[in-house]
């Protein structure tokens, strides 16, 4: 339980909808932001279900984003990101789009080929970042 330090603080971005499950789409705890895994859905709730694979691909992203924004933290200190893909033949057009989002980030990563995934839709990511000035240390 979370009674022995800083408490958890729930993050939910403005712009997102709230989720359909019983999570929240990010925690803070111990410096780190814990982005749940992200599925393509727009901020006016639409699911992505029918679109393009990068399609797809850039909406996931772009929820992370917002996430680890609204915690207080951005795409340059992402510590570790995981991928569930349902099409492994997609890891390459993924990989591409991820290096134009991710820029000089080279977080520790994941990509998980997994048989399918909640409304059809193709990818889920899940990421952990650094929220700077959280005050909890973590220097090397």
């Amino acid at each position: 339980m979370a009674g022995d330090g800083a408490p958890l603080q729930p993050v939910q971005p403005a712009d997102m909808p709230l989720p359909g499950g019983h999570y929240s789409p990010g925690i803070v705890a111990a410096g780190l932001v814990f982005v749940a895994g992200q599925l393509p859905i727009a901020a006016d709730g639409s699911k992505l279900s029918d679109a393009s694979f990068a399609d797809q691909t850039r909406q996931v992203l772009a929820n992370v984003q917002a996430v680890i924004e609204a915690a207080g933290s951005s795409v340059a200190p992402l510590a570790q990101v995981r991928v569930y893909i349902t099409d492994i033949d997609h890891w390459p057009e993924f990989n591409r789009l991820y290096a134009e989002w991710a820029g000089e980030a080279r977080p520790a990563r994941a990509v998980v080929p997994v048989p399918r995934l909640h409304y059809g839709f193709l990818l889920e990511v899940e990421a952990v970042a650094v929220v700077p000035g959280s005050g909890s240390g973590g220097g090397a």
